[in-house]
Parts: structure tokens; C-alpha cells; sequence
């Protein structure tokens, strides 16, 4: 996609402090932190939502939270513990148009997070 910001950052046109890549993922720090572990863990296939996973695509999410466990590991947060979110659709917040999750840790974190 010509005008997502997260194809950009998969493309190198625009800058990001990248944690892990791979031929399927890129996991880079938040730029807006909420947390003192803030990161995005995204496919690099354009896929716009969780609404559009589908057969052809599924397996990504599989990978995805391979990696997020391998990088919480990396990162150290994995014995205190972290959350996973992943916001879809407008009401649900989603402000890019590209399947995406936060990885928050580092920090006890509260709930209900809403």
C-alpha cells in the first residue's frame, strides 16, 4: 500500500528503531511509548485488519506471536510479564489501517485498560 505508514517503515522510507525482522515480521519500538517496553509487531504483508485474516494468510499470526515470545525473551519482560493488544476497527481505536500488535511490559500494568 502506497500511503501506509507501516509499508513505509517496512520499505526503509521511513525510519524505525527495529527490534527483529524477518522475511514475514518486523517488530520496532513504539514512538509513542506507553510503556517502558512499548513495541509494534507487525506483518510485512499489507493486511489491513484481523477482519481480513483469512486461509491464504493465517499462518502470520502464528508467526507473529513466535516472534513476540522470542523478543520478550530478548527483551527480558518475559518472567514479570507483558500484554498483547491488538485494536481493530474505529471504535475499537485502530489508527493504522494495518494489522498490528502492541507488546507493553516493563511495568505493572493496570486494568481495565479502557
Amino acid at each position: 500500500m502506497d500511503n501506509c505508514i507501516f509499508c513505509k517503515i517496512i520499505n526503509g522510507d521511513i525510519p524505525s528503531q527495529k527490534i527483529y525482522e524477518d522475511d514475514k515480521v518486523l517488530v520496532f519500538k513504539d514512538i509513542n511509548p506507553e510503556a517502558p517496553v512499548h513495541i509494534l509487531a507487525i506483518p510485512k504483508e499489507h493486511i489491513e485488519s484481523v477482519n481480513e485474516i483469512n486461509e491464504e494468510n493465517s499462518l502470520i499470526i502464528n508467526h507473529i506471536f513466535l516472534v513476540i515470545s522470542k523478543v520478550t525473551k530478548d527483551l527480558g519482560i518475559d518472567k514479570t510479564g507483558y500484554r498483547i493488544v491488538n485494536n481493530c476497527g474505529k471504535d475499537g481505536l485502530q489508527t493504522v489501517p494495518h494489522l498490528h500488535f502492541h507488546v507493553f511490559g516493563g511495568k505493572t500494568l493496570k486494568w481495565p485498560p479502557v
